[in-house]
Formats: structure tokens, sequence, C-alpha cells
């Protein structure tokens, strides 16, 4: 499919830009040294991003003044120190023909550290705990030559541009939020006061670095909390901004703490803030960015097409498969690594203070050391792979790029393993995209999958394997709970549930209160049913925060009902009485009862492989259930190692 409007050449001010596919601007927490300088880690990133095709990169966060730090590992760009690291990343992305600029931020009161400042003492909504120092007005002052000298060092280091990071809550967004931003003076209270810190910004800027340096602004279309920044006060902010100099506008959404979040889950439709963008661009004349969960390239063209965005954001997309462009541009749609909106290795990690990584994607941040393919196999063996889960399916698509003769042997009929049952629940559909990507991948790489078929020694002396992977996942686990399998309930587990099997009635309590158990409550609770899960501490503690949220909303709008520290004390003809955090309750009425209590590695096929002294590694759910980010990266290693 040629991707005419995506490809084609674009001119932002003095910029012209070879084609309209972007990688917005995104704090990964890594490749930054203890003393704040770039390293070759960063470079490496962005470049092979580069070097795909993508025709416009932005630099994620750099802090202009040390209280505006809003990551520990963010790039600097307060001192003229910073200056040669980031040369040397400007150089590295633009000799690829990508335009490279750094956006400039100051983290506000959503900075990580315990010098937060803020245009009113007021704490964040989510994430960051602590209320900030109000900021004088010297010292907005001070700010606004901060933002301007940040901009000239950025191009004294040979960046193409810079974008200002006026959204997403942090300081900029702050003062433009009537909810943030309580100030009496001339900087609070009015929209052209509230505006004024942001529209003095620009103007220093075009002062430092002269009239035609590119400058973009990326700044919300709506907050969505209340009190906060909305659509109306955006578009009219749309056209100063545009009369101020800037080149063009990239419009987002969100705050730490709104609904939907600055990042969204896979709860979230496709391009959920792309008609704020459309919006915006009704009232000026430079070209406008969109963003927000567009991972298909052809999205991406349509809205160009459709006159709703000049150019189009592809932040996790660009992630998940740092070759995005290239396919795109070649047609390959098939081969694209797809992000599957599940929130856990980039903002979770990011958030947490961790490097930021990815579920499909494990090399990401490994570039400088893994190179831009993986690296061929001194020796090709016959290796034979247990299982056509994701685990088994991407260790045996590395070990195929490697050079390895593979073959995938599944006792069911069907690929997938877990993830045919996870991607059945309400908004989880999305994660069957990595099970396709796999078997497009495998198919490509001429790797065998044999379907329905038990491994005996039979079979083993047939394939005659050298190594033997054992990814054969897990079976749920029973609680040893006195008298359960006599209590006359309808017991089930969460796989009876999913794949069909088992169709519980209209009362059915849950057994548990991991992310299985809540996604299949809310599988249930889509019916005419209601739905009690029985906790423990937490729930969904495998979800990231940005995806937990949207499902908890999801539960609470069903009626679900959600009993922390819950257990079952008694069993009797009609229900159950249970005690919880809350104190003792009797469930009448409720017969049926699903089993989420977690699983319990499958490892029978491994023991007929040791007894035959066969080299066998143990892969994913079958070593330990845990979650698909570890699962992933596991496999990666596995698949590099052998």
């Amino acid at each position: 499919m040629h991707l005419e409007h995506l490809f084609s050449p674009i001119r932002l001010g003095r910029m012209e830009v070879r084609n309209r596919l972007v990688m917005p601007p995104m704090s990964v927490n890594f490749g930054v040294d203890e003393q704040g300088f770039v390293t070759e880690r960063h470079w490496t990133y962005l470049a092979v991003r580069a070097m795909a095709g993508t025709g416009m990169i932005v630099v994620g966060g750099g802090a202009v003044h040390p209280d505006g730090l809003d990551l520990p590992k963010m790039p600097r760009v307060w001192d003229d120190r910073f200056i040669p690291g980031l040369s040397r990343l400007a150089a590295e992305v633009k000799k690829h023909g990508a335009r490279i600029g750094l956006q400039l931020l100051h983290g506000g009161r959503q900075a990580f550290h315990g010098r937060r400042v803020a245009p009113s003492a007021l704490p964040s909504l989510a994430v960051v705990k602590g209320v900030p120092r109000e900021l004088k007005r010297d010292e907005i002052k001070e700010l606004v030559a901060c933002h301007a000298e940040a901009a000239r060092r950025a191009r004294d280091a040979g960046f193409d541009f810079v974008e200002i990071h006026a959204a997403h809550g942090y300081l900029i967004s702050e003062f433009l939020a009537p909810n943030a931003n309580q100030r009496t003076d001339d900087y609070g209270g009015s929209f052209e006061n509230r505006t004024r810190f942001l529209l003095e910004i620009l103007a220093a800027i075009k002062d430092r670095c002269g009239s035609d340096y590119p400058m973009g602004v990326r700044y919300n279309g709506e907050d969505y909390v209340d009190g906060g920044w909305i659509l109306r006060e955006a578009l009219r902010l749309g056209p100063l901004l545009e009369t101020a100099g800037a080149d063009w506008l990239h419009v987002s959404a969100g705050v730490y703490g709104s609904q939907p979040v600055t990042i969204p889950s896979m709860y979230e439709p496709f391009g959920c803030f792309a008609h704020l963008a459309e919006a915006v661009k009704q009232v000026v004349s430079i070209p406008v960015i969109a963003v927000g969960r567009i991972k298909d390239p052809v999205m991406a063209d349509r809205l160009i097409a459709e006159g709703k965005a000049d150019l189009v954001s592809m932040g996790r997309a660009h992630i998940a498969d740092p070759e995005l462009a290239a396919k795109a541009a070649q047609g390959r749609l098939q081969e694209i690594r797809p992000c599957i909106g599940c929130c856990r290795g980039c903002i979770e990690s990011v958030l947490a203070l961790e490097e930021a990584t990815c579920v499909m994607n494990p090399e990401m941040g490994r570039e400088y050391l893994l190179g831009k393919t993986a690296a061929h196999a001194p020796q090709s063996k016959r290796i034979l792979v247990v299982g056509a889960g994701p685990a088994g399916l991407s260790c045996a698509r590395l070990l195929a790029l490697r050079g390895h003769r593979v073959v995938v042997v599944e006792e069911r009929d069907r690929p997938g393993g877990a993830l045919v049952y996870a991607s059945k629940p309400p908004g989880r559909g999305e994660l069957w995209e990595m099970i396709e990507y796999f078997l497009a991948e495998l198919k490509r790489l001429g790797v065998e999958i044999r379907l329905k078929t038990i491994i005996d020694k039979a079979m083993a002396r047939e394939l005659a394997p050298g190594v033997v992977v054992v990814a054969s996942g897990a079976n749920p686990r029973l609680p040893q709970l006195p008298g359960l399998f006599d209590s006359g309930l309808n017991l089930s587990t969460v796989l009876d549930v999913l794949s069909g099997e088992v169709a519980p009635g209209p009362r059915v309590v849950v057994l548990g209160s991991d992310q299985a158990a809540m996604v299949t409550a809310d599988f249930l609770a889509q019916g005419p049913r209601a739905v009690a899960v029985l906790g423990g501490e937490h729930f969904a503690p495998e979800l990231a925060p940005n995806d937990r949220t949207s499902l908890r909303r999801r539960l609470d709008k069903a009626g679900v009902r959600l009993y922390k520290r819950a257990f079952i004390r008694e069993f009797m003809a009609d229900g159950l009485i249970i005690e919880h955090q809350n104190g003792r309750e009797a469930l009448t009425g409720f017969r049926d009862l699903v089993i989420a209590e977690g699983f319990r590695p499958e490892r029978r096929a491994a023991e007929m492989f040791v007894r035959l002294g066969i080299e066998t590694h143990f892969l994913g759910d079958a070593k330990s259930p845990r979650t698909l980010l570890e699962i992933t990266a596991e496999a990666d290693e596995l698949g590099r190692a052998l």
C-alpha cells in the first residue's frame, strides 16, 4: 500500500521535512550519565529510527532548569557544558536524513524530586506526592530566560528545531490550567494572564535564536480533569501562538490523574486525541500534528488525507518497532511489530523511575549493544520449541533470525497459549496482535509449527533436536479451601469461562484479584450478571497503572463489587459467607464460583527430554508464571544465548 500522504514532504517554517511521520518526545529515563550528559545509548536509540526513514524526531524532555528535572536520566540543557553531548546526538540522527529537535521541558509540580515549583502551591493530582513551592515573579522571568537559553544551546548543538512542552500538566501547562494556577497577579486568573508565561517564552526564544529558527509548541487540547484546560481555550490560544511565531502546533491531551490519561491504554480508542488536532487545525494556518494511540500507518495517512492533521505522531509505535517508517513506506505492513497498548515497559517503568523498555521490543534501549540485526549464531542448531504461546513464539522468531533450524510444537489445536484467553475480555483484543505478529514472522522465516501435537519419545527421536526450549505455559492453580469441592457451588476456572466452555449463572463470585481475575470479572459483567470479586491486598497489580485505571472504571460502571482482603468463611445452601476488610457479609444467591488463584507451571514434556540427555531450557510460564514484559525479555535473552 502506497501511503502517499504520510510519506510526502512538508515545510515547517524554513525547515523542510522529508515526510509527515513524527517520533514525538518520550521520556525513556536512560542514555544519560550521572553528570547529566547524553550517551551513546541515547543517540543510537534515536538514530536507528532515523535510519529507517522517520521524518521528524523530537528528543523527549530537555530540562531547562535543575528544578524542572522531570526524571533522573533526562537530557539536561540548562548549561553550556551539555552542548558537546547534545551535538553528538543531533549529528548521529541528522546523518540519516531525519530532522532532529529538542523538547524544552520544565516538570513543574510533576517533577520527580523534592524541589518542585509551580505557579501555585497545589499538589499534583496523581503520581507525584507533595506540595510544590509557588514561584515568585522574578523566578518566572528567570524561567522565561532559561527556556530561551536552552533553545540557543539546542541551536548551537545542531538541532534543527525546538519544541516547547506546554502540555501534560508540566509547568507551562500548569500556568494555563485554572485548577493549577490560582495566582492573583498578572500570571493568573484571566485567559490573557494564564497564557502570558508561554507567550513570553516564545518571544524570548525568537529574540535569542532568531526569528527563522524553527520552533513548535506542544500543548493540550483538553486536560480531561475538572477545572482544567479545555478545548475552547485551546482554540483561542492557537492563533495567538501562530502570531507569536510558532511554526507548528503539536496537539495532545491529559495530565497526571486525567481520564483518559496522557499515555492511553488499550481500553482507549485509536486516535483518541486526533479530534483535538482537527479542531485546532480549523483556526490556524500553520501545520498541526496529531497524536494519541495512533499506531497504524494507514490510519496516520488517512488523518492527513482527510485534512484532520498535517503530520502524525506515532510514539509507542516507534518504541515497539524502530523500523516502522521503512516497513510502512515499503508496504510491509504485516511486518510491523505492533504496540499492544499495555503501558508496561514504557510509561509504567518510567514513572517508577526505571529505564523504559517494551513488551514487544526487548531490544529497546539496547540498540547500541545489539546492533541493527540479531547476530548470526556461530553454529546452526536444530531447536525444538515446545509451546506456541507468546514466550515460545517470541523465542522461536529470534532463534530463526539467528540461523537456527526451529520447529514449534503445540498440544492445542491453535497457537497463542494464554493469550487465546487473555485477549477475550472487553478491551483486551489488542493482545492477540502479538500472536498474529509472531505467526506472520515465523511464516516469513520458514519456521514449522505443528499443532495438536503431543511430544513423546518417538517424536523426539524423529525431530532429533540438539536443544529443547520448554515454553508449555501454565495451568490454573486450585485453592486448598476446606469444603470447597463439597460446597455444591458450580466451580470453574478463568480459562473455563474465557474459553466459553462454562457460562456461569446470574450471580458470580470470582475468587482472586490478579490480572486474570479482574479481566474475567469484566468479561462476566458484560452480561446481565451480578459479579463479586474476593481479592487480596491489591487488585490487578500486574497491570500498568494506566491500564488498571481504565479497567477499574469499567468495573465500577458495571457495578462489580470488589472485596479487599476477603476470605470465604462458610458455604451456605444459597451462597457463601465472606469476611473482608470491612467486616463479615453473606453473598446470597451466588451459586457460581470462578477460581482465579494464579497458575502453576506445566512441565510434563520437559522431564522426558532431561531423561534423554537433551539440553533443555525452561521459558515463560513453564519456568514461572509472570507478566508478558518479563516473559518476552527472557525469550529475547534465551534466543540470543543459544
